[in-house]
């Protein structure tokens, strides 16, 4: 009788954290009586699935992959990436955990750092049978919104075929390698790049040149390509236009820093010397004549995911890449005026490169500078003149996380702060530092701001803060560990608890939300291209799919990224991948968007391959810098009870 209770008190645990694993859109179906025999084949088919899910996080285990950890082990830490494991104190959800494999690398560990059976890993063999092999395993952390099983996301991602293609739509995955291949540009016989969009229906304009920003998802998508990668063309690319960057750069007789990168180049025949020469625009042929600022950070980016992707030092260990680097480095932490480690910026230095706004210190370029700063760390070869320069990346680093950690920051609790901010302090002691004026805060804060969820705004300069939120920013902020891991969590609820109006129905919003009437005349000056919910202002970029899925499986909420992905598989083919959407919820083709645009069709890719693969993560991810202070998310001193 006793074996026999046992028996079935390890039955019914099994069952039970099975059921963990399931999440039903119908919470309201009735409960049906069953009889012994259905339950005891209930329990037998619990222990099966048990045994199922077993197999699957073994699949997972032998996958792992682990970060780099610090600037003294930049080549070994090239090799490491990402855990998938469950934090103390967060039960039932996946995050990126960011541990040192060193002494781990020959016995894989359980995901809770035990050895599977129980918390202290002291259980007798009567109750790890009991538990099930499941017990303080990491659960992936569903999205409220999704009715999906768990256990089937799980098997998706660890079984997925070489092909990358068994998942979704294979038609469609097929269908954008062939047109990402047929966009490639060539230069002397080699691939260097891929042209902007291939749209036979519209004028060309620069939509035929090779962009720096549009590049990046392409390269990734051939870094990750199964079964086997493609880097020649990103090797190619990143010394094309480290080339260009040694060109003496002229706008109206004003000569540009040495290390700007280009914004684009397209490849020209010259028939004077009967042959093929490359033709840069380092910011003199755009819409506002404005230096790409952020094209230098993704080219260090990229450097990076290339090494990691395929090991090769050599390419970041020539002394012209070596070169390249620290010439784009020091044009950003050369001194100046400025009493902010943030950068300074025009309007329309970055992706929205018209004007809307974003002048003063972006939070997108701030976090690519952040992200470009680490990623240097790693790749900059020791010796005297490195150094001197990883000293000063170290610091800028240190200044730059807590500036953006604390005063970029909004939630509930410090909108409320602000809201209750008194003004005009003088001293060191000020709280309301940027003399930021209450009245100033915009009424559709109030209530876009949920009670659980946060994000960083755009910007924050002397008594202006732009409230709007902007995707690119927050998601590299949480790829570069420059978001903490409750300011990521908190990133992610936001998404969640703002479904309509930050994702819709095409993903996704690159700002929200739109200018209008008065504001936007005064801040886009009348720009007949980003009138409201249109291209920049509030438009819905499918590119950022691949943001979003890395930023989701770092912080271990795939589901809320698969979800999107579904929404874009939809219609995203069928209606010609084009460059954007408009309307309120994305609904409508963008009234000037280009079809086939390139990177919407690598965006999709990059966001596949991930969400099928995510150990793929580790290429455009880092992992927290242990030496950086988190900052305390309290409540600010200038708040007070009394009036």
């Amino acid at each position: 009788m006793a074996s026999s209770s046992s028996e079935e008190r390890n039955h019914k645990n099994a069952s039970s954290l099975i059921d963990e694993l399931q999440f039903d859109m119908d919470d309201d179906q009735p409960m049906v009586e069953t009889s012994g025999a259905e339950k005891s084949l209930s329990m037998k088919a619990s222990a099966e699935q048990s045994d199922t899910a077993d197999e699957i996080w073994r699949n997972i285990e032998n996958n792992r992959v682990r970060f780099p950890t610090n600037r003294d082990d930049r080549r070994e830490g090239l090799k490491r990436t990402t855990t998938l494991k469950s934090p103390p104190g967060a039960e039932g959800e996946v995050v990126v955990s960011t541990t040192d494999d060193s002494s781990n690398q020959s016995t894989p560990t359980s995901p809770t750092g035990t050895d599977g059976g129980g918390r202290d890993g002291e259980s007798s063999d009567k109750e790890k049978a009991g538990r099930g092999s499941l017990e303080n395993k990491s659960i992936l952390k569903p999205s409220p919104s999704v009715g999906t099983s768990l256990l089937n996301l799980v098997n998706e991602g660890t079984g997925a075929k070489a092909s990358g293609t068994e998942n979704g739509s294979p038609s469609m995955m097929d269908e954008a390698w062939e047109r990402l291949r047929s966009s490639f540009v060539y230069f002397q016989k080699k691939p260097v790049g891929t042209l902007a969009a291939v749209d036979p229906s519209a004028e060309a304009l620069n939509y035929n040149q090779v962009f720096v920003r549009d590049f990046v998802p392409t390269a990734l998508a051939y870094l990750m390509k199964v079964p086997d990668p493609e880097p020649e063309i990103v090797k190619n690319f990143l010394l094309k236009t480290l080339h260009l960057q040694g060109w003496k750069k002229t706008i109206d007789n004003f000569t540009l820093g040495e290390g700007v990168m280009p914004a684009s180049f397209k490849v020209m025949y010259d028939s004077y010397q009967e042959k093929d020469v490359l033709k840069a625009d380092f910011g003199g042929s755009a819409i506002g004549r404005v230096a790409p600022v952020d094209s230098g950070f993704w080219w260090i980016i990229l450097l990076r995911s290339y090494t990691k992707c395929t090991g090769d030092y050599t390419l970041a260990e020539k002394p012209e890449v070596q070169k390249g680097m620290k010439l784009i480095l020091n044009l950003c932490l050369s001194d100046g005026f400025d009493t902010f480690p943030t950068l300074l910026c025009a309007d329309g230095c970055s992706m929205i490169d018209r004007r809307m706004g974003i002048y003063g210190y972006p939070i997108e370029i701030q976090a690519l500078f952040f992200f470009a700063l680490r990623c240097a760390q790693q790749m900059l070869k020791q010796d005297t003149d490195s150094n001197r320069l990883i000293g000063r990346i170290e610091r800028r680093i240190t200044a730059l996380s807590y500036h953006i950690r604390n005063y970029y920051w909004l939630d509930f609790t410090q909108l409320n702060n602000i809201y209750r901010y008194k003004t005009e302090e003088y001293s060191h002691t000020a709280v309301n530092k940027f003399n930021v004026i209450p009245e100033s805060i915009p009424d559709w804060v109030f209530d876009f701001m949920p009670l659980r969820g946060g994000y960083f705004i755009g910007n924050v300069s002397p008594a202006r803060m732009d409230f709007r939120w902007f995707l690119i920013g927050n998601c590299i902020a949480i790829l570069s560990s420059l978001a903490t891991l409750a300011q990521a969590t908190a990133i992610m609820d936001l998404v969640e608890e703002r479904w309509e109006d930050l994702i819709g129905e095409m993903p996704l919003k690159i700002a929200y939300p739109a200018l209008e009437g008065y504001q936007w005349r005064i801040v886009t000056g009348c720009d007949p291209k980003n009138i409201r919910w249109s291209y920049h202002n509030g438009g819905s970029w499918p590119v950022l799919l691949w943001l979003l899925t890395a930023a989701c499986i770092k912080a271990g909420r795939p589901q809320i990224a698969k979800r999107a992905i579904e929404l874009v598989e939809q219609r995203l083919s069928k209606d010609g991948w084009p460059e954007y959407y408009d309307g309120k919820k994305g609904r409508y083709i963008g009234k000037q968007a280009r079809k086939y645009q390139t990177w919407s069709i690598s965006g999709y890719l990059v966001a596949k391959l991930m969400i099928e693969n995510p150990s793929n993560l580790a290429m455009i991810s880092l992992e927290e810098d242990k030496k950086i202070e988190k900052p305390r998310l309290t409540r600010s001193a200038s708040w007070s009870c009394s009036r």
